[in-house]
């Protein structure tokens, strides 16, 4: 204990009395002629990007203060801001903190209700808008919450709203600059939304100590103290985006690629090569899946042994750095060989080639796709965080990992399983509280400060951190057998065929599962596999990929003990998205309104 109270020391000291505004100011004086956020949006003729630069950043977030402050945005009201991830977006929470505002990212993904729910929980001032699929699902917000004052959309307004910021710098000089002094290290940096996989989103209240602390601690465990090349992409209502893409940034002075469509993501990895490069799981899955159909689809058999010799010898490679490993002159040697050989060229192929951190959280990646990046050469720190704990409290790092883990606490950090193996967390990243929400609060973090994050997990004897599964998921049967589902979920997503799948079981007999077919490589596979079809729901219907698919359930039942072995099945002709519903943003699944949606499926397969 007294280690990691004077670990937190050191920590707290680097973070005391700052705030976003001291380090964005450090950092624009730092490396102001360094790039800090390139975009796709308005780049110059011949450009593929557009860039600012650290000085004309913090600049840019001033006028944006202004601009706010001239539209009414008083020091702690709430700024709401519905967009794409691209320079804007990071200009106007930048903006708003500067104001003394709160800055919250709104997921792009939420329904007119949702929206609504959180517009009167919150009650924004301003509220900043992208495209017109963001106006309208504001429509029913805007009809009825009287807080807000004005509405800013990027391409009519946004230009107005800076030029006017511009000009009321001029005209009160220092204005901005004691605005921002007001804001202090209690001052709340964002209030995030959490997706909510069951009823109504809550509002995560995170300090600026929360994510300056976070940061640094996240940075340290990472090796990434300086300046890193990355790539912006998942929603910035996500606490993983805003410390890798936000709050690192403005103080290590990284240089930020912003995209607005993940579709874009391999493509902008090969233009990009990232030097560090973070993904929840099933961006690391589509890319697992991705290179194994190409590789099965190479008809030279002795071109297919080289690849799997040389991953092989990658995977050994890195499992010998791993903490109980033994690194040997051989398996340095015969890892050379196949990075040369192919592993180099796979990796360039991606893009990954010059990353030196490549990261993965929200869910616990599965081991078969570590592994599999493991075979690259890559090694893919799993690390394990909530939006409550304003991200990451475990993880894996250059200097201590494991495959299959999530890593030993963070620099500072106290964590402990309850008595039920729930993992409970304490510590200077914890939120102060949900917005507005007394009882919600006092029912997630306890009275002696213990944070219960509702996931069970277990510790080894290195205190290596393995998460089981979320505690409400956790499937009980009828004759009382505990089954993590996520466990089953990964053993049969195995399969490239296989896009999505959910367990079920809870007080049920038996264990079944809903499938849904990989958009992408499905299609692909069948082609191979001289099948004929129209669309993916009439590919799920053919006898030869629901023979696939059971061979699959087949290969991922020998893994698995009796009570979870998966007794039917049924394979879905459409995909899920965060859009159709099944997903949150975060692309974790929404049991419940799977459960509800496809309850005539559900009661088929027990029927």
């Amino acid at each position: 204990m007294s280690d990691v109270l004077t670990e937190r020391a050191r920590v707290q000291q680097l973070v005391e009395g700052r705030t976003l505004v001291d380090a964005l100011a450090e950092t624009a004086a730092a490396h102001a002629d360094q790039p800090a956020y390139s975009d796709r949006h308005h780049a110059a003729e011949g450009e593929s990007w557009r860039t600012l630069t650290w000085g004309e950043t913090r600049d840019r977030a001033l006028d944006v203060a202004a601009g706010l402050m001239e539209a009414g945005v008083a020091a702690g009201d709430t700024v709401a801001i519905m967009a794409t991830n691209r320079v804007e977006h990071f200009l106007a929470d930048m903006g708003a903190v500067h104001a003394a505002a709160t800055p919250m990212s709104i997921y792009n993904t939420l329904s007119a209700e949702q929206v609504a729910y959180v517009a009167h929980h919150a009650r924004p001032r301003v509220v900043v808008l992208e495209t017109a699929d963001h106006r309208a699902r504001w429509e029913k917000a805007l009809a009825e919450v009287d807080s807000i004052a004005r509405v800013v959309t990027l391409d009519q307004d946004w230009d107005d709203l800076v030029a006017a910021g511009a000009a009321y710098r001029a005209e009160h000089p220092g204005a901005v600059e004691d605005r921002a002094a007001e804001v202090t290290p209690a001052t709340a940096a964002t209030i995030l939304y959490t997706s909510g996989t069951t009823g109504n989103p809550k509002g995560v209240v995170l300090t600026h100590h929360n994510v300056l602390y976070e940061a640094i601690s996240t940075q340290e465990k990472a090796g990434m103290l300086d300046p890193q090349r990355s790539v912006s992409y998942l929603p910035l209502a996500h606490i993983a985006e805003r410390v890798l893409g936000l709050y690192g940034p403005q103080i290590t002075g990284s240089h930020m690629y912003a995209i607005g469509d993940p579709a874009e993501l391999l493509a902008t990895l090969g233009e990009v090569h990232p030097t560090a490069f973070f993904g929840v799981p099933r961006v690391w899955e589509k890319i697992k899946t991705g290179i194994s159909a190409k590789l099965a689809a190479d008809p030279d058999p002795a071109n297919r042994e080289m690849v799997q010799r040389s991953m092989a010898a990658g995977l050994a490679w890195v499992q010998a750095q791993e903490v109980g490993g033994t690194m040997t002159p051989e398996v340095e040697e015969a890892y050379r060989q196949a990075d040369e050989q192919i592993l180099g060229f796979l990796k360039l192929l991606l893009g990954l080639d010059q990353v030196t951190w490549a990261g993965s959280a929200a869910a616990p990646m599965p081991l078969d796709v570590a592994q599999f990046m493991a075979g690259l050469g890559l090694k893919v720190y799993d690390v394990y965080g909530m939006t409550e704990t304003c991200g990451a409290v475990t993880a894996n790092g250059p200097d201590a990992f494991k495959l299959g883990t999530v890593g030993q606490a963070n620099p500072g950090m106290e964590i402990r399983l309850g008595e039920d193996g729930e993992i409970l967390v304490r510590g200077p990243v914890n939120t102060p509280g949900y917005h507005l929400q007394e009882e919600a609060t006092r029912a997630l973090v306890d009275e002696d400060g213990w944070l219960h994050t509702g996931d069970i997990g277990v510790l080894d004897d290195d205190g290596f951190f393995s998460v089981v599964d979320r505690k409400k998921e956790l499937i009980i049967t009828s004759a009382g057998k505990n089954v993590a589902p996520s466990n089953i979920e990964n053993y049969l997503k195995e399969s490239p065929l296989i896009g999505h799948a959910m367990a079920i079981g809870d007080n049920r007999p038996y264990v079944v599962a809903i499938l849904t077919l990989d958009g992408e490589i499905a299609p692909l596979m069948a082609q191979q596999m001289g099948v004929e079809f129209s669309d993916l729901a009439d590919l799920a219907q053919k006898p030869e990929i629901v023979a696939a698919v059971r061979q699959a359930v087949d290969a991922a039942n020998e893994r698995l003990s009796r009570p979870e072995q998966v007794k039917s099945f049924e394979l879905l002709g459409v995909e899920w998205t965060a859009e159709s519903e099944e997903l949150t943003p975060t692309l974790k699944l929404k049991r419940r309104v799977v459960n509800t949606k496809y309850s005539d499926v559900v009661d088929r397969l027990y029927g």
